[in-house]
């Protein structure tokens, strides 16, 4: 949902191609909404040629004839630019763009602004912008086609997105009761003396096997749940060896 809330704002552009590959690549980051700021030529062929496949996010576009307008109702605008200006702005990379974003869709609308291709945003822009992006690039060779930028910011959106997620899980899996340390020490010994009453195992014979079967059980981290259903495996194929086995002595364990 925190997508829906994400549009991508491109002013003036020049080349209609440059509108259809950027449709192609928001289109591949799952974000939807494209607002044109007085585009040269839109619609184009050339814009759906590049799209290739995302013609409906150019169908569903919103030319607006002002910036302004393209930013009403958003709460967090983030501007990409090449240049350092002298105002007092926080300049952030992508990265942190996209980790801001997802952060502030949750509740509030955000706008992603991209400048011409020649000379980018105008300082009257720049100021309707609460942060600037600017993407590190060669110095050598600075120049970043539009539609690039536009695939560079959204991709890291996308990965601050899965990166939330991840971290849902992980805060979803602090909640699961997993077996604690002692009561796998207990599991370990329980296991080992089954093995040892079943003759599978002869501890002056397999000294490896205990550690090599400690080792697959803490790669699983098992969960408590799962633990007590293996403690009752090995308790019942102790009674089930005790039952043919009469003179086997009865353990109790813990």
């Amino acid at each position: 949902m925190s997508l829906d809330n994400i549009r991508v704002v491109m002013i003036n552009t020049s080349h209609p191609g440059n509108i259809g590959a950027a449709a192609r690549v928001m289109k591949n980051m799952g974000l939807s909404r494209l607002y044109l700021v007085n585009p040269k030529q839109f619609p184009n062929y050339e814009a759906t040629a590049m799209a290739s496949g995302a013609d409906d996010l150019l169908s569903k576009a919103i030319v607006c004839s002002s910036f302004e307008e393209a930013l009403a109702g958003c709460q967090l605008v983030l501007g990409t630019t090449a240049r350092e200006r002298k105002l007092q702005h926080d300049f952030i990379n992508g990265r942190e763009a996209g980790a801001i974003t997802i952060k502030e869709a949750g509740e509030r609308e955000v706008a992603l602004v991209f400048g011409r291709e020649r000379t980018g945003m105008t300082n009257e822009e720049v100021g309707l912008c609460h942060k600037l992006i600017n993407i590190p690039t060669n110095p050598d060779y600075p120049s970043l086609n539009v539609a690039s930028a536009v695939q560079i910011v959204t991709y890291e959106v996308m990965m601050s997105l899965h990166l939330s997620d991840e971290n849902k899980k992980i805060d979803h899996e602090e909640q699961i009761e997993y077996a604690s340390s002692d009561n796998m020490e207990r599991f370990y010994q329980h296991l080992q003396e089954t093995l040892v009453d079943i003759d599978f195992l002869q501890l002056q014979q397999s000294p490896q096997l205990m550690p090599k079967l400690r080792n697959i059980y803490n790669r699983i981290r098992l969960k408590q749940e799962e633990l007590n259903i293996l403690r009752g495996i090995l308790s019942k194929t102790q009674q089930l060896k005790s039952c043919l086995n009469p003179g086997l002595k009865n353990k109790k364990i813990d």
